[in-house]
């Protein structure tokens, strides 16, 4: 592997710098096979219907050692291979997987400065984004602090265009978390936050939007509790055709009064609420912390929302009119899902932390179950080349499992992996973020 071309910047251009210019580079200009976004598109599909791979054996191309563990899926923008690390550098990478160039936004935090957390040290944990309309990459870093900052970087070259604090007054960003994968839409950069591993601290969960030309005033959304609420699940808000967000909440405070959390938010492009569902057990899941906020909103179409979570039950909703408490359009009892689902045509691909499992909305809204894998399967998944692929989280092996019956058709060791890590496609190779890099996986 050739030595890291290095352009290093300060810990975090001062909050409010602006110097929004589209880029000019090649990389700019993005192209249809890239995958710019968490799980490829606004409304968080994680299905590329154009990828195409051999079914040979499933072997690892290379692998990238990096500055940090990348929690973040990769992305591709303008044909490289674009990485984010818990030691806040952001990395474009070749197809050869040699490093084209790294930028360096700051100093993370240590897990032993914090009140609680699973990451050390904490810095890029939320998926980046790209924006056609600017030509910008879009990455939040948790800095020395601690503070919570976007950069809109230069896809070509990596250069900071500008930079902008996102902790909104009254917050404490040592008890906030940015873990939600970020969304481009509507001339915003959407930011989620939520908490800490042992949700310890006054943190209230919220999104955020930040123009993307880096200038102009924010939205935000805060939910309506005393306490956590947190907007954490790592798919990040999915955007409807329509251009409302749809997001998952945590568990919050009440078990009394019903305080906005253990949901599914409708929000409109300046984050006003418009309408949210809760289940009628919220009372019990925000007790047993067994909520809706583990998994992010999964949209078909312009029909239904499917959402799962950690209490076991999985709903769909009807996408403009979510129902409030108890206003499913159906429920069945399903399984303990983290993360994100993948959608392809009616069939959601769900991240079950037993197996992985393929549920089939019906037009009316009704769900069945069509098939469970035998494999170790269990992480976020994504679809393509008549293909589920997706992670065994504990043991660090990649899975191919056939999209019709989760038979699985190859596997590959790929190394430790994070929290509820999710593969990207991309010209026939298969990218996962690793504890230690980015591994590239070919078959032939």
């Amino acid at each position: 592997m050739e030595a890291p071309s290095v352009a290093s910047s300060p810990a975090g251009v001062p909050a409010g710098t602006a110097a929004p210019t589209p880029g000019s580079s090649a990389a700019a200009a993005g192209s249809p096979a890239d995958w710019p976004v968490y799980h490829r598109d606004a409304a968080r599909s994680g299905s590329d219907p154009g990828f195409t791979q051999p079914a040979g054996v499933l072997t690892v191309e290379w692998s990238a050692a990096l500055d940090g563990a990348v929690y973040a899926e990769p992305l591709v923008v303008g044909g490289r291979i674009i990485a984010a690390t818990e030691n806040d550098s952001v990395y474009a990478l070749a197809a050869s997987g040699h490093v084209a160039w790294r930028r360096h936004l700051g100093t993370p935090v240590p897990l032993a400065s914090l009140p609680c957390g699973n990451i050390d040290p904490l810095g890029i944990t939320g998926t980046p984004a790209y924006d056609r309309s600017t030509g910008s990459l879009f990455a939040v870093a948790e800095v020395s602090g601690p503070r919570h900052v976007l950069f809109a970087l230069d896809p070509g070259t990596g250069a900071v265009r500008w930079s902008r604090g996102i902790d909104l007054p009254g917050d404490d960003p040592a008890a906030h978390q940015q873990r939600a994968a970020l969304a481009v839409a509507n001339g915003y950069v959407y930011v989620g936050l939520g908490g800490l591993d042992g949700d310890c601290g006054q943190y209230v969960g919220e999104v955020v939007g930040v123009p993307v030309t880096g200038v102009g005033p924010t939205v935000s959304y805060r939910v309506p509790t005393a306490r956590m609420g947190g907007v954490w699940a790592t798919g990040g808000p999915a955007v409807g055709a329509d251009g409302n967000l749809y997001v998952s909440v945590g568990n919050g405070a009440s078990t009394t009064t019903y305080d906005g959390t253990d949901s599914v938010l409708e929000l409109s492009p300046s984050l006003r609420l418009l309408s949210r569902f809760a289940p009628s057990t919220w009372s019990s899941e925000n007790a047993a912390d067994a909520d809706l906020g583990s998994l992010a909103p999964a949209l078909l179409g312009d029909s239904f929302v499917f959402i799962d979570g950690k209490g076991g039950t999985a709903y769909t909703l009807r996408q403009g009119s979510l129902g409030g408490i108890g206003g499913q359009v159906s429920s069945i009892p399903l399984c303990r899902a983290f993360g994100a689902a993948a959608v392809a045509g009616q069939t959601v691909y769900v991240p079950c932390t037993d197996a992985l499992r393929a549920v089939v909305v019906g037009t009316d809204g009704s769900m069945r179950v069509a098939w469970r894998t035998t494999s170790g399967a269990n992480g976020p998944p994504v679809v393509g080349g008549g293909s589920v692929w997706s992670l065994d989280l504990t043991d660090g092996v990649l899975y191919r499992l056939a999209a019709r019956s989760g038979t699985p058709t190859g596997h590959v060791a790929v190394g430790a992996v994070p929290h509820f890590a999710s593969p990207t496609l991309w010209n026939g190779r298969v990218l996962v973020g690793t504890m230690r890099g980015v591994v590239a996986v070919w078959a032939g």
